[in-house]
C-alpha cells in the first residue's frame, strides 16, 4: 500500500510503500520525548515529495540514526539509518501518515533506554 505523509506544515512531505502491520514505540531519550510510533521500511520505499534539504537532521549518542525533522514546525516525520546487515532503512513516524488508524496497529515496545 502507498501512504502519504508529512510534517505538520507540509514543508517535509513523502510517500512510503509497504505493508503497515505494526509499529514500534521506543523509550530512549529521543523517542520518548517525540512520542513517535515507528514503522521500519527499506529506505528505497520512502520517496521524498519535497527537497531533502527541507528537512533538518539530528544525531546523538552513537550518531547512527539521522533523525529528520522540519525546521519550521519541528515535527519529526522519519529517520534514516543502516541496519546491522548494511541495508539502508527508514523509520517512518506513522503519526505523520494520512488516513492511518493508529489504535488498530499492534505496538511493540522497545527498551532503547537500556542500550
Amino acid at each position: 500500500m502507498n501512504y502519504q505523509g508529512s510534517c505538520h506544515c507540509g514543508a517535509v512531505a513523502f510517500q512510503v510503500e509497504g505493508e503497515l502491520t505494526g509499529v514500534m514505540a521506543c523509550n530512549c531519550s529521543m523517542c520518548s520525548r517525540k512520542g513517535v510510533l515507528m514503522w521500519f521500511v527499506p529506505r528505497d520505499a520512502l520517496a521524498l515529495s519535497t527537497p531533502e534539504e527541507a528537512a533538518g537532521s539530528y544525531t546523538f549518542n552513537k550518531h547512527l540514526i539521522r533523525h529528520r525533522f522540519c525546521p519550521t514546525c519541528g515535527i519529526h516525520p522519519y529517520g534514516e539509518a543502516v541496519d546491522p546487515k548494511g541495508n539502508r532503512m527508514a523509520a517512518v513516524n506513522v503519526r505523520c501518515l494520512e488516513n492511518v488508524d493508529l489504535a488498530a496497529l499492534p505496538v511493540h515496545h522497545h527498551d532503547g533506554r537500556s542500550l
